[in-house]
């Protein structure tokens, strides 16, 4: 592939967004105390901006090793159901875990993991947002970047979004999961469980849905039109 015909880094942030945003887990890497590579499974949401968040027991061994190290890798694996998994979308976020103490932040995690409600006020959970420093982005066979922090997030103001999403996600679920199954087309059963400025997130059960918006949005008006775009 010729330089010119490359991805610009802006494109590339946006395809990792969407990966992202479409994942409900991923592969945690951090470190053991004596400097060995320890991998584990760990559920993912992610902020408005795309900040990923993780909730953790303090007894967790990779709880232990971010309190002794606080950086760590995420693998988003998007190549699920793919006949050769190899030629599908995988992204590794290097970065450092920062706990939190935002409820806002703790109520978008359980928003996405419903059953995480039953054990988040445990007094050895805790919130942790992942600072991203740079992702290595494999798309398939030879297509293979790193993309730094600067263009992984959004940097527009989402204050508009966060202020007004428990309210909108509230109404929208209020038919009882009418408008989600119409916009979804996938069945019964399905409730929002997140707004951001490049789509929406839906939970059925186990099962998880991501509905991407053709471009973003800042405010209420906007999802609400694109919602109606989505749905016609």
């Amino acid at each position: 592939m010729e330089e010119a015909e490359k991805p610009q880094p802006e494109a590339l942030g946006r395809q990792i967004r969407a990966l992202a945003r479409a994942a409900d887990r991923a592969a945690l890497a951090t470190a053991l105390p004596e400097g060995r590579p320890y991998a584990s499974l760990v559920l993912l949401a992610l902020d408005l901006d795309v900040t990923p968040l993780l909730l953790l027991s303090d007894l967790a061994e990779h709880s232990r090793n971010l309190a002794h190290d606080p950086r760590l890798a995420l693998l988003i694996d998007g190549t699920a159901g793919l006949e050769d998994p190899l030629t599908g979308p995988r992204a590794s976020l290097i970065g450092r875990a920062v706990p939190s103490s935002d409820r806002r932040l703790r109520a978008r995690f359980i928003a996405r993991h419903p059953s995480a409600e039953a054990y988040a006020g445990f007094a050895d959970f805790k919130l942790y947002r992942v600072e991203p420093e740079r992702a290595h982005f494999v798309a398939g066979f030879g297509r293979i970047r790193w993309v730094e922090a600067k263009d992984l997030r959004l940097t527009s103001d989402c204050s508009t979004l966060m202020e007004a999403e428990p309210g909108f996600i509230a109404d929208f679920n209020r038919d009882g999961g009418a408008a989600a199954e119409k916009l979804l087309r996938r069945g019964a059963g399905w409730r929002m469980t997140g707004i951001d400025p490049e789509g929406a997130d839906f939970r059925r059960k186990g099962e998880t849905a991501r509905l991407d918006f053709a471009a973003p949005v800042w405010d209420v008006v906007g999802i609400r039109a694109a919602l109606k775009e989505s749905s016609s």
